[in-house]
């Protein structure tokens, strides 16, 4: 039987998750909580690694290496880039970058490091399972790449760079790393965001209006998904 970890940066973004498992035993290790749970009669493991690539690239480790999970799914909110998308709109990730990524200074562009790679491609089974999932409920569901880095972004100017760099829809501050470590230890892995701001001026403010909501948004779809794998 699979053992899925879903991953959350913050405790607001798993709490929905959490509220709907059944047989909860809690973990404390490495100075952070797992909660080994099921869920409609699967394995899972649910963790919030703390905000930032660092942290949330050693969950995501801890989560395949030392609980044994064989595919991860992210639930969380985002700062919307593209126009398109609204507060509470549900955007997966077919691609993940780092915009905070920069040794242009060598000639390699940016989010490139030697070995590396500027996008890394979120698995294409678990983003079809999603679309299934948003077809049954009508939801409209937005694919398209995902930006990360360890900063939270309330700039206009700062957000226009990151599309015009990397053609990024959202951005946020955990699923590139994430995505590096899933991808060097060959698990398949899914990035959801829902939108809680529109990364500019006003993002702080609509950020802790709306974490709550659009968490709870994002940790619904994660639920009906988990369902169908």
């Amino acid at each position: 039987m699979r053992k899925i970890a879903i991953l959350g940066a913050m405790r607001e973004e798993i709490d929905p998750l959490l509220s709907h498992m059944d047989n909860i035993k809690e973990i404390n290790y490495a100075n952070n909580t797992f909660y080994e749970a099921s869920y409609k009669g699967k394995d899972v493991v649910v963790a919030y690694s703390k905000i930032g690539k660092v942290f949330s690239s050693l969950t995501a480790a801890l989560l395949i290496e030392k609980f044994g999970c064989d595919m991860l799914l992210f639930s969380g909110v985002a700062g919307a880039i593209s126009s398109d998308l609204k507060i509470g709109d549900l955007i997966i990730a077919d691609g993940l970058c780092q915009h905070d990524l920069d040794i242009t200074a060598f000639g390699h562009p940016h989010g490139y490091v030697p070995e590396g790679e500027v996008c890394i491609i979120a698995d294409v089974k678990l983003r079809e399972i999603a679309k299934l999932v948003a077809k049954d409920k009508g939801i409209v569901l937005k694919e398209g790449v995902i930006a990360t880095g360890d900063q939270f972004i309330s700039c206009s100017d700062k957000k226009n760079w990151i599309y015009s760099t990397f053609k990024a829809d959202a951005l946020e501050m955990e699923g590139g790393s994430v995505a590096v470590v899933c991808n060097a230890l060959d698990v398949p892995f899914f990035i959801l965001r829902a939108i809680s701001d529109n990364a500019d001026g006003s993002a702080d403010i609509d950020f802790d209006t709306f974490l709550a909501s659009s968490a709870k948004i994002s940790a619904e779809f994660i639920l009906d998904m988990v369902e169908r794998i």
